[in-house]
Parts: structure tokens; C-alpha cells; sequence
């Protein structure tokens, strides 16, 4: 007869999140003329979060955006921006984000990396997140939290290099792109 242990692993408890499309915009703001803000967003966005209830460094989350959904209040401008000069659209119709990497920072506040593709350009990027939220139940039942997160790019270093000179010196369109995000998450 054997002496035979078996080690019981701890279980992990994991839930799963979908983006609430209606409750959740992806912004960016970019300079223009070298003076002012020039603001847009886009529209459609969907992804899911993976928890792990017991340690959120093993969370995950995975979201894409529809390119043609992107709005800045100018038509001409989003037209522009749908083409082959910044996102070519036609070529690349979706943004996506996956993370690799996700560690708490603060009460409340995460780091989150991961890859960032555009334009089909993938790159690491890093997310400073507040939330999530605790859960809270909205009057149909459904389970939410809610994240903001917020990073800067450099919008060359995914191909997105049109420009046009100024007659009074420096660029038309400035290179360092700021993200947020904004987004509720309902429970699967």
C-alpha cells in the first residue's frame, strides 16, 4: 500500500465582462496648428474583461474599435481621417488593444500593458487605470463596473505620418496622441 498526498490547489474564480457599447467611448485628442486640442472618438468599440476575483494581476482584457466609427465634428476631417494619409480604413478597419500585463499601482489605480495594433502596426503600449469600480446593479439586473483608462502615443510610431508645414513654421497635425477610455463592463 502507498503513502500518497495530493496537494489541493487553490481555485481561482473567474468571471468574464463584455463592454457595454452604449456606455462606453474610446476619446483622443491630438494638437492642431501647434496651438489647440483638436478632439474625436470613436463609436463602436467591443471587448471583454477576464477577472480573476482573487488576484487582478491574472486579469485580462481584449477590446476592438471599429475605425469607421470615428467622429471629431467635422465631416471633411473624419473623412480624411477614414483614408489611406491616417487609418485606411478600407485596409485596416479595427484598432485593437490586448493586454499582457496588468498590476496594481494604488488604491483604485492599475497598470495596464499590452499591444496596441493600428493601421497594422502592433505595438506595447501602457494604460494608467482608475477602477475598476465595485460592482453595482443597474435596475435590470445586470452586474457592472466601470474603468478609465488613459495613454500616450506617438501616432508615427504606427505609420500614421501625414503631415502639412505651416507658412508660419511648425505642422499642421502634432505627433503625440492622447487616449482615454472610458467603460462600463457588464457581467457575462
Amino acid at each position: 500500500m502507498s503513502n500518497t498526498s495530493t496537494t489541493a490547489l487553490p481555485q481561482t474564480s473567474t468571471t468574464t465582462w463584455n463592454i457595454d457599447p452604449a456606455h462606453t467611448v474610446a476619446e483622443f485628442k491630438v494638437k492642431h496648428m501647434m496651438i489647440a486640442n483638436v478632439k474625436g472618438h470613436f463609436s463602436k468599440i467591443s471587448g471583454v474583461l477576464t477577472r480573476d476575483e482573487s488576484d487582478p494581476s491574472n486579469d485580462r482584457v481584449e477590446a476592438t474599435i471599429e475605425v469607421a466609427s470615428i467622429e471629431t465634428r467635422n465631416e471633411q476631417r473624419d473623412g480624411h481621417l477614414k483614408s489611406e494619409d491616417f487609418f485606411h480604413v478600407e485596409k485596416f478597419p479595427t484598432l485593437t488593444f490586448k493586454s499582457t500585463c496588468i498590476s496594481a499601482v494604488g488604491d483604485g489605480e492599475l497598470s495596464v500593458e499590452g499591444d496596441l495594433t493600428i493601421r497594422g502596426v502592433t505595438r506595447r503600449v501602457r494604460f494608467a487605470v482608475e477602477g475598476p469600480t465595485p460592482p453595482a446593479k443597474d435596475p435590470w439586473g445586470n452586474t457592472r463596473i466601470g474603468v478609465s483608462a488613459t495613454t500616450k502615443i506617438n501616432r508615427k510610431d504606427f505609420g500614421l505620418t501625414w503631415n502639412a508645414a505651416l507658412e508660419t513654421g511648425g505642422i499642421l497635425v502634432g505627433d503625440d496622441v492622447t487616449i482615454t477610455l472610458d467603460a462600463q463592463f457588464v457581467k457575462a
